[in-house]
């Protein structure tokens, strides 16, 4: 997978937040050596992402196995008939990956 113009804007945001380039690449689904590339300029002087425009800080991969379990909790209030208890399985997922981690 190749990196766009727009990825390129949002690593240089990432990078500028701190984030770890080995959780950027993870993002992307990419190797680090793009990152790096991203930030030596490969794709030009890029301007970078508004903070509003990052997706969560921190790995996506641990986020990703914990929003699993709320979607797993959604799909069995689904199956008990409860919808409620489902989208609040979800929204709290969805809060639970959008926080920012270390």
């Amino acid at each position: 997978m190749a990196l766009t113009n727009n990825d390129a804007r949002i690593v240089m945001g990432m990078i500028l937040r701190g984030d770890k380039q080995h959780d950027i690449a993870a993002w992307f689904g990419e190797n680090q050596a793009r990152i790096v590339e991203v930030e030596k300029g490969a794709f030009g002087n890029v301007t970078p992402a508004p903070e509003h425009e990052l997706p969560p800080r921190g790995a996506p991969g641990p986020k990703g196995r914990r929003l699993r379990g709320y979607v797993r909790k959604a799909i069995q209030a689904l199956d008990a008939n409860d919808p409620a208890a489902a989208r609040q399985a979800l929204v709290d997922g969805l809060a639970a990956y959008d926080r920012n981690e270390a």
